[in-house]
């Protein structure tokens, strides 16, 4: 049985695990929460050094669940959840809105965070597994302001 970098089972079954893109909005656009992963170090720009909360699914675990416990544990936040249509049957995607004022506290998996401006996220954000279900939640989330007139002119 595969397990995490912790040492946890993974489910062995699909969906494998899930992916939180936090975001929140403010008067010039809207912004992405990315964790910095401590393996390598703190300078370590490679792949997987930035993305947004995600983790693998326990054997079992309904994965909403999943995406639930992997946001508390990285982030400390526990904010409702919206499923989205830019995951796979593989890695689930959801969408969590954030307050401006909302207290990030991160994990020692995890050796700093910022919030980012979309472009800013998506460049660091690598390899393109990761980048790719990330550039489909930043459409997803344009859209849905698009249409209600919140923001006229996303980043």
């Amino acid at each position: 049985m595969q397990t995490t970098w912790d040492g946890l089972p993974i489910s062995d079954e699909r969906p494998f695990g899930a992916t939180v893109v936090v975001y929140r909005v403010r008067d010039d656009g809207f912004e992405l929460l990315m964790l910095h992963r401590a393996h390598h170090g703190p300078a370590y720009t490679g792949d997987w050094a930035w993305t947004p909360p995600a983790g693998a699914r326990l054997p079992g675990e309904p994965v909403e669940d999943c995406a639930r416990r992997e946001l508390r544990e990285e982030t400390g936040l526990a904010l409702a959840l919206e499923a989205s249509r830019c995951g796979t049957d593989e890695w689930w995607v959801y969408f969590a809105e954030a307050s401006p004022e909302a207290a990030v506290v991160i994990d020692p998996e995890h050796d700093r965070f910022e919030w980012l401006p979309v472009e800013l996220a998506r460049a660091r954000c690598t390899p393109e597994l990761a980048r790719t279900p990330l550039l489909a939640a930043i459409a997803q989330i344009r859209r849905r302001f698009a249409r209600v007139g919140v923001i006229e002119d996303l980043n």
